[in-house]
């Protein structure tokens, strides 16, 4: 009985509260019972059974200890902003925005991960900068109010004390950029040394020096010229093999050098400039020393010079009996020894033109001795004395003989023979 009066009370304060303004506002629907009881109207928030998780703003983190009091100051719940902001004092005046989530969470106002956000701000942290403390660049901010506004995102915007107090070179004597990172590397720690960012003239090879003294003779850098003779004139006149300055090599070393220590290995471009390679010289033109020998002074310039030795041993036509000019580019090309022509008809006897065209199969049907072309044959095949004997009959002084045929004949026709004929008539 004593149940049924206090559901019929519940019931009846309840119909009593619609039919009046709620103290938490109009269009508040939640069931009072979800919050309050029968005993009274206080809260027992051990027993609250409303769900905040059904709001626009669910309790997460550090949220979920506190008081609806520090949220809600008033009973009309909905009038409270959802923006951090509208609880929590900007310490940082408006310096990064309103939007604290970029950075904080409901867990902790601690931020663990201020290299990433940095990340997607207008200067990204990196080599040295990772490790520079907030306060270094952010000057303005101080242990109770941490302004971190903007600021200027070039080097010289924190580093114009080091650009003007720097000597050694005077960057500002010297009119250096104060672009710092067209020489310094901002993953370094240093201002000097692995810090230099020396891509305008790379240090590699041979250049891979840690001594800027090596290069820059004077306080002033930007005077040292990057022309390779300009620190190498000495290495220049002092090369014998070949030697340089003789036979005026360019001094822009880079033509035929890499930075390789040693200056080698070298090309040389301007090799046609001295000597044409050509043909079968092709291959050889990145073995320098089959031709030079280790000597770049004294090497001939002419095919027998380097082919001596071919030219001897040569039997088919023997060359050194034949006694066969040295000048080798009178029947060869630099494509190789084979095919080759030789003029027999103007330096000797016409056999590709005139009577004799097509008249022969092969050398050996004139030259019968394969280890001498000097000596050579007209009767032994072509022109038998019976035949020959009968053809010469009143010529004066005929006698058949291979020499005497070329004092009538020297072109092969039989013109100036009938001529000493018709002179004897």
């Amino acid at each position: 009985m004593r149940k049924l009066s206090s559901l019929i009370l519940l019931l009846a304060l309840s119909v009593s509260l619609f039919s009046q303004k709620s103290p938490h506002g109009e269009g508040f629907k939640t069931n009072c019972t979800n919050c309050h009881n029968t005993s009274g109207w206080k809260i027992d928030l051990k027993k609250l059974s409303f769900d905040h998780s059904t709001t626009k703003f669910p309790l997460t983190g550090q949220h979920q200890a506190v008081t609806c009091k520090l949220c809600h100051n008033s009973l009309e719940f909905s009038k409270v902003g959802k923006e951090c902001i509208s609880c929590h004092t900007d310490m940082h005046n408006q310096t990064v925005g309103s939007d604290c989530e970029r950075c904080h969470t409901p867990v902790s106002w601690v931020v663990n991960n201020i290299t990433e956000i940095h990340q997607r701000s207008r200067f990204p942290l990196v080599g040295a900068h990772v490790t520079a403390d907030c306060f270094d660049c952010h000057t303005n901010a101080t242990s109770n109010l941490l302004l971190f506004g903007p600021l200027g995102i070039e080097c010289v915007d924190c580093h114009m004390d080091e650009y003007t107090a720097t000597t050694n070179p005077n960057h500002v004597a010297g009119a250096y950029s104060t672009s710092c990172t067209q020489c310094h590397n901002m993953s370094a720690f240093s201002w000097t040394g692995a810090g230099i960012n020396h891509n305008f003239f790379p240090l590699t090879g041979g250049h891979e020096i840690n001594d800027c003294q090596q290069c820059h003779k004077t306080p002033d850098y930007s005077s040292t010229s990057p022309e390779c003779i300009s620190c190498h004139q000495a290495d220049y006149n002092a090369t014998t093999n070949p030697n340089h300055a003789a036979i005026n090599i360019t001094t822009e070393c880079e033509s035929c050098h890499t930075t390789q220590p040693g200056w080698k290995p070298a090309t040389f471009p301007t090799h046609n400039n001295y000597y044409q390679l050509e043909g079968a010289h092709m291959p050889i033109a990145n073995s320098c020393n089959d031709c030079h020998n280790g000597n770049y002074n004294e090497t001939p310039n002419t095919c027998v010079g380097c082919h001596l030795e071919a030219y001897n041993q040569t039997t088919n036509p023997p060359h050194v009996a034949s006694q066969f000019p040295t000048s080798c580019l009178d029947c060869h090309t630099q494509n190789g020894w084979t095919p080759a022509t030789w003029d027999h008809d103007n330096l000797y006897f016409p056999i590709y033109s005139g009577e004799h065209e097509g008249e022969w199969d092969a050398c050996s049907d004139c030259h019968p001795n394969p280890g001498n072309y000097a000596l050579f044959t007209c009767t032994t095949a072509c022109h038998p004395q019976s035949e020959m004997n009968n053809e010469h009959q009143g010529v004066s002084g005929y006698s058949h003989t291979s020499t005497a045929c070329l004092n009538c004949h020297p072109d092969g026709g039989s013109s100036k023979m009938m001529n000493k004929i018709n002179k004897n008539d």
